[in-house]
């Protein structure tokens, strides 16, 4: 079933971003939030505060809500008009910011870190809170029809959302960064190779996001390390990835460990391309 008409997917592949989606109900929103509270009492931290940030990472694995959300009709629907009946769930990310923090993300590409080949990544983020442009919403600019990696140093960037602390380096036409503010319960989308970034929560209330990563299962690992990844529609014919399990209970001893080992995966991954992509950008660098 195409969900998305044809000047939408034309939009995309110029742009590499769409907004906004209507998705959840103020009942749905309350029950996400509520999630939210039990993961972070289980925790004893806010999830953004917490000293190991693997706890804001792939929560379908551990929270049968977030799970539900993850294989939700209402994003796949729309994601199957980007890549395709197959897909794969890749990783997931908590995007907190509490409010007047300073806690921003600058400008950098999703596919940076990731390892992956063919880079066909969407992210899908869903404001489980407000997320206006005082609550430090997404920018994204336009890749105008031609996708590619950029340029990145990572570690550098203070009081960042992301990972890695990363910074684009390489120049960017800011003219024209176009702001996606969502209300509760929408959701944007945006390619893995589309440059974006928040500023700071300057609202006095929390900002709270999930972004939501899919694949292709044609997309593969291009490192040494065989990441994990979810089927969510569709028929996975490659059997690229290690697989993962759904969470039966939320944060029960099983899906824990299921979490740990997927998490260790991905971080392997990723530093792995770190360390490539920094020895890349050196190299490329001007004497």
């Amino acid at each position: 079933m195409t969900t998305l008409p044809a000047d939408k997917v034309a939009q995309w592949k110029y742009d590499g971003f769409l907004s906004p989606f209507p998705m959840l109900d103020e009942a749905e929103l309350e029950a996400c939030r509520q999630g939210v509270a039990r993961y972070e009492a289980w925790l004893g931290s806010p999830v953004n505060a917490h000293p190991d940030m693997k706890w804001r990472s792939m929560p379908y694995l551990l929270l049968p809500w977030a799970a539900r959300l993850a294989r939700d009709p209402r994003i796949l629907d729309r994601v199957e008009d980007l890549l395709g009946p197959d897909i794969l769930i890749f990783t997931s990310t908590f995007f907190i910011k509490e409010p007047h923090s300073p806690t921003v993300a600058a400008w950098h590409q999703d596919s940076t870190y990731y390892g992956l080949e063919p880079r066909e990544e969407v992210t899908v983020w869903i404001a489980l809170t407000e997320a206006s442009e005082a609550a430090g919403c997404m920018d994204a600019l336009s890749f105008r029809g031609r996708p590619r990696q950029l340029s990145h140093l990572s570690r550098v960037v203070k009081n960042s959302v992301n990972r890695a602390g990363q910074v684009i380096t390489e120049p960017l036409d800011e003219g024209a960064p176009v702001a996606m503010p969502l209300a509760p319960g929408w959701f944007s989308m945006h390619h893995g190779l589309c440059p974006h970034r928040s500023g700071p929560n300057t609202s006095s209330h929390r900002r709270i996001g999930l972004g939501l990563n899919y694949i292709p299962t044609h997309a593969r690992p291009a490192g040494s390390v065989r990441q994990a990844a979810l089927l969510v529609r569709g028929t996975d014919r490659y059997g690229n990835f290690e697989p993962a399990a759904w969470p039966q209970d939320e944060l029960g001893e099983n899906e824990v460990g299921t979490h740990e080992r997927a998490i260790g995966l991905y971080r392997d991954g990723y530093l792995e391309e770190e360390a490539k992509h920094a020895t890349r950008s050196a190299h490329l660098a001007p004497a």
